[in-house]
């Protein structure tokens, strides 16, 4: 007789997805099902900008979603607010007292009930569009979605006309790269790979960041400037070029505006004086800027971490100004990209229906400044008290800033808090519904990217594990239930995926192959044609002149700049874990298990001076409160400066706080943004790693 072989899968399917994360590269999945167990999620070889290739962190996309603490059913706080102490209840139960409490609310005053929501899932679908449609309905107070990157964003808006640039996959074929405020090795890895193959071809890569990066261990050279100096060096670099004569003049006369009053303000700029500002040897200035002049053609890969101090607006602006005054435009391989995602035409006014909302316009609130807003009561120029607090795709009391106050605010007994989540976070803990929502294994869903050009549908892979609902059909199910009647209310989830870009994408195509790419030029302004309002780049930007605000780009520094305060002399960043996701995946054991403990990476000149060496548990602190981790001697941080990477759960951490505790409310100069890596705080060494109370405990 034959030897038997192992008997094959009754059922064997493979589903083609999108990772939904807040990453550029949105990834185009294949995840495999065995008798509608999903077994496997990996990359999809045939999206040329996927290539079969994940991340660490969304190879593990399955233990993520078959989690033992995942939520599976609709639960009702039992407990004080904070204690993760709840009852489970049935969905009809959970649905009609949300609705009966906000409807009471409403009819006193519907502002006083505030969405918050982020990019736990980027998907247009889960992420805003029955929501949107349920609180303009509702007339909810409109909320400011600025938590990651509308300071950079009003930067290129103000300068490019949008968020646009060139397109990624040319990366490969340009001669100098410089990676501005980007660890792309954990954050952008597939720019990462065009990047490795033109270094291939004999490109020099340059990162530009104050800590020295797996990125920058992996470059020709690296710029180690201090936290929110990025202008005063772009405009440095404006200088060098003007000196030097390195200039495309015939593309600044035709598609710039601005010129003679840019040329005038980077001349006050000398590499000597941005070099006494950035703390980087003027050399490295000059040199950088005869790299930049003289290669082509050149690109930059800027991305968010420089924008998330006072002057990120301005910042962003000055380094966008850098590709037209060379004409790097001109080539394919040539110019910046910062985001793509203004390249989508996605239909966002049929989406969210704005024409939902009252004549007189809801108040808007910011969600970076959440921490006070919920502590404010009623008063003229803010309104109502917030009385209710609907929480999805985002975990505000792990990744808001001045974290001791945002804590304060949802445990007010008064505030109605309802959460929809896969796990008990930080922010679950203080809900009083806390609703079960599916993972992107379970739900339809359409995906544009900030780093590519393609389109991705995301089809369900397997059906919703125990009780588990998508975003889309909870608010579905809340607006029937408070007598909202519109048609718009009964659209399904695949139908707003085809809605999401109507004739503009061919939806067939998003079918059968899963992707869709825009037809873009390959230099999409070689010849000018910026989304601007004179079509032109603009250096100076009537737009923001007419806000009493400065035209031109300018350095403008810190609010807390180290010097100004000799309580607390260091500057502290604060960029993700590598295989964390802001607090994403931090309860997936065998990526923490990766990471082992909340660390605070500190040059060893400054740990000698606090006699404090590698693994001493150390309290980072300043006057908005303290937190408690290990310190990680390391020259990965520069003298002057600590970079306590996050974002760990609160509870997950030593004292029950994170890196948020030290963190502040301020914003931005543009784009209302919140500047976590705008922070200084002092660290010492402690016996134990509980803490002290922090200044805002309750």
């Amino acid at each position: 007789m034959p030897l038997s072989s192992p008997a094959e899968p009754l059922q064997r399917t493979t589903v083609r997805g999108a990772c939904p994360h807040d990453c550029p590269d949105t990834c185009a999945l294949l995840t495999t099902v065995d008798e509608g167990v999903a077994t496997r999620v990996q990359g999809n070889p045939a999206h040329p900008h996927t290539g079969g290739v994940l991340c660490t962190k969304v190879s593990r996309y399955a233990e993520r979603s078959y989690h033992p603490e995942r939520i599976l059913a609709p639960l009702k706080r039992s407990g004080p607010k904070g204690s993760g102490q709840f009852v489970p209840v049935s969905w009809d139960t959970a649905l009609s007292d949300i609705a009966q409490r906000l409807q009471a609310i409403a009819a006193r005053d519907p502002e006083a009930i505030l969405p918050y929501s982020y990019a736990g899932t980027m998907g247009l679908v889960q992420g805003e569009s029955m929501d949107r449609r349920f609180f303009h309905r509702l007339g909810a107070s409109l909320l400011d979605r600025t938590i990651c990157a509308s300071a950079g964003g009003e930067g290129l808006n103000t300068t490019l006309g949008g968020k646009v640039g060139m397109r990624v996959e040319f990366f490969a074929e340009s001669q100098l790269i410089l990676i501005w405020g980007s660890n792309s090795v954990g954050s952008n890895l597939h720019f990462w790979r065009a990047a490795q193959e033109a270094k291939r071809r004999g490109a020099r890569l340059v990162c530009i960041d104050p800590r020295r990066s797996e990125t920058a261990d992996k470059c020709h050279e690296h710029l180690a400037l201090r936290p929110g100096t990025d202008a005063a060096l772009a405009l440095a670099l404006v200088h060098e070029l003007i000196e030097n004569d390195w200039l495309d003049h015939d593309y600044i006369a035709q598609h710039t505006l601005g010129w003679e009053a840019l040329r005038a303000r980077a001349l006050q700029w000398p590499p000597a004086r941005a070099a006494a500002v950035c703390g980087v040897p003027e050399a490295q200035i000059r040199q950088l800027a005869r790299d930049y002049g003289t290669t082509r053609p050149a690109a930059i890969r800027l991305n968010y971490g420089m924008q998330r101090v006072r002057g990120g607006g301005n910042a962003t602006r000055a380094v966008a100004c850098l590709p037209a005054l060379t004409g790097a435009w001109r080539h394919r391989a040539g110019g910046l990209l910062m985001s793509s995602s203004g390249h989508f035409p996605v239909q966002r006014q049929g989406l969210q229906r704005p024409d939902l909302l009252p004549q007189g316009l809801p108040r808007t609130v910011n969600m970076s400044t959440i921490g006070d807003d919920l502590l404010r009561p009623s008063a003229p120029g803010f309104g109502p008290r917030v009385e209710a607090l609907v929480v999805y795709n985002s975990n505000p009391v792990a990744v808001a800033p001045d974290s001791g106050k945002v804590v304060q605010g949802f445990a007010r007994e008064d505030l109605f808090t309802v959460v929809l989540e896969h796990f008990h976070t930080d922010t679950a803990d203080y809900a009083d519904y806390l609703l079960p929502a599916t993972t992107q294994l379970e739900h339809w869903d359409v995906h544009l990217s900030y780093g590519h050009t393609d389109v991705l549908l995301n089809r369900p892979a397997i059906a919703p594990l125990g009780q588990a609902r998508s975003n889309a059909d909870i608010f579905r199910d809340l607006a029937a239930r408070m007598g909202f009647s519109e048609p718009c209310f009964a659209d399904s989830d695949e139908a707003l995926c085809r809605q999401a870009f109507g004739d503009a994408v061919d939806y067939a195509l998003l079918e059968s192959q899963g992707f869709a790419t825009l037809a873009l030029p390959d230099a999409p302004f070689a010849e000018g044609g910026f989304p601007t309002p004179s079509g032109k780049c603009e250096f100076y930007s009537e737009r923001l002149a007419a806000q009493g605000l400065d035209g031109l780009p300018d350095h403008l520094p810190n609010h807390e700049t180290v010097g100004d305060s000799a309580r607390y002399p260091l500057a502290m960043i604060s960029p993700p874990a590598r295989h964390f996701l802001n607090s994403t995946f931090v309860n997936v054991q065998s990526l923490r298990d990766i990471e082992g403990r909340p660390l605070l990476e500190i040059h060893p000149e400054d740990a000698a001076a606090r006699q404090i060496t590698d693994g001493t548990p150390v309290r980072v602190f300043n006057d908005r409160g303290s937190y408690a981790c290990h310190a990680q001697v390391s020259t990965r941080a520069r003298p002057g400066m600590v970079v306590g990477l996050g974002i760990w759960w609160r509870k997950l951490g030593l004292n029950g706080t994170n890196v948020n505790e030290v963190t502040s409310q301020a914003l931005t100069d543009l784009g209302r943004a919140p500047t976590f890596y705008d922070c200084l705080v002092e660290v010492e060494a402690c016996a134990h790693p509980e803490a002290p109370e922090t200044p805002h405990a309750a």
